[in-house]
């Protein structure tokens, strides 16, 4: 069968790769073609367009950049239409892909939509229109299923996917020596992927390195840039910058500052004491905590229910409010243990690798049974 997928960021490249895999292995004749990226690319069929030219975040991010967007929904809507997948498969990425599964329901398609909008945290009235177009919705989040079902909604709960990334790392024995790294115990910085994230968050980041000498600090570089681009932000800083090497990163560190985001969760399936940092636009910020609707923006928190680890939003994702929480994850023990404690209970609520094949095989029943 024909596959055309739309993944806009590097946690839709992610899960993008792993379905395509898991795909592959039940339809040994799949063909893909697809907006995502590099790691996506690696599993083969055409990728029409990466998705580092689409990643936009915030509300004035998405205002200023509203043409591209409108250039780049005009090409995808022709290039799928030209194309005529057996089965569209959006990936999270939502201000974008409602408006391609709207046209893909107006012109036949069999719509599949892998990792629901986050619909629970604003304007929950578009399940309604979620359910007009959305043929078929694959959650990963516990919660999800219940949400949907009080909107009238069924929806597959298929696990998460960062399971199956986990479960088939590899560690590199010789991360260490290969990267030229001390023996120093290391601190992670993982900035984001987005042009917006690392500008507002790494300079921060960046400002606590001075107060750990007894530590060295490591960048997970995003793979949609280059080690030059984020020179910019080291003057002169001997702190090395690794691309595609996050979980070698992870698995080797005592701690880490993590933008919020899917890393915060893969950061905490690696056992990794972390705090969490965000910082938006003003008036991005402004509005979102008008019409958000949930207490937490990470997602270990989310899944929780509960404060486990310190969120550093706005005006508090500072150099000296970062130390803080860092000294109390390195020196205070019992404060380490009990966030190692709650990342057990995490673990159990997440349950057992196998989302990427579980949606892989509804795809394809759903698919065949149009």
């Amino acid at each position: 069968m024909k596959y055309y997928l739309v993944a806009g960021e590097a946690s839709g490249d992610l899960h993008g790769a792993n379905l395509m895999k898991a795909l592959k292995e039940k339809d040994p004749q799949a063909e893909f073609r697809f907006f995502g990226g590099d790691l996506m690319q690696a599993e083969g069929g055409t990728l029409v367009k990466h998705y580092a030219d689409m990643a936009f975040m915030g509300f004035i991010e998405v205002a200023l950049n509203l043409n591209a967007i409108l250039k780049n929904l005009k090409f995808c809507k022709a290039d799928i239409g030209a194309w005529q997948p057996d089965v569209l498969i959006l990936i999270d990425f939502p201000g974008f892909n409602l408006k391609i599964a709207e046209f893909a329901k107006n012109n036949n398609l069999l719509v599949c939509y892998y990792i629901s909008p986050k619909v629970w945290a604003w304007n929950q009235k578009r399940v309604l229109k979620i359910k007009r177009i959305v043929d078929h919705l694959f959650c990963i989040l516990p919660f999800e299923v219940d949400f949907y079902r009080a909107w009238g909604m069924e929806v597959d709960y298929v696990g998460n996917p960062l399971l199956d990334a986990v479960a088939d790392f590899k560690p590199d024995e010789n991360f260490i020596k290969n990267n030229s790294l001390s023996s120093k115990k290391i601190i992670a910085l993982l900035p984001g992927s987005r042009k917006q994230e690392i500008s507002r968050l790494l300079p921060a980041m960046l400002g606590v390195t001075g107060q750990f000498p007894d530590h060295q600090f490591v960048i997970a570089g995003a793979p949609s840039f280059n080690k030059g681009y984020y020179n910019q932000f080291l003057e002169g800083k001997n702190i090395p910058v690794l691309f595609n090497s996050t979980y070698d990163l992870l698995y080797n560190s005592a701690a880490a500052i993590v933008a919020s985001g899917t890393a915060t969760l893969e950061t905490a399936l690696f056992n990794v004491p972390q705090v969490v940092v965000y910082k938006g636009h003003p008036i991005s910020i402004g509005i979102a905590r008008m019409v958000v609707k949930i207490k937490f923006i990470s997602l270990v928190n989310l899944i929780m229910d509960s404060l486990v680890v310190k969120e550093l939003i706005q005006a508090d994702c500072s150099a000296l409010k970062i130390t803080e929480e860092l000294n109390a994850i390195i020196d205070n023990k019992t404060y380490r243990l009990q966030m190692l404690a709650n990342y057990d209970k995490l673990d159990e609520k997440m349950g057992k690798p196998g989302a990427s094949a579980q949606t892989a095989e509804l795809i394809i029943k759903y698919a065949t049974k149009k």
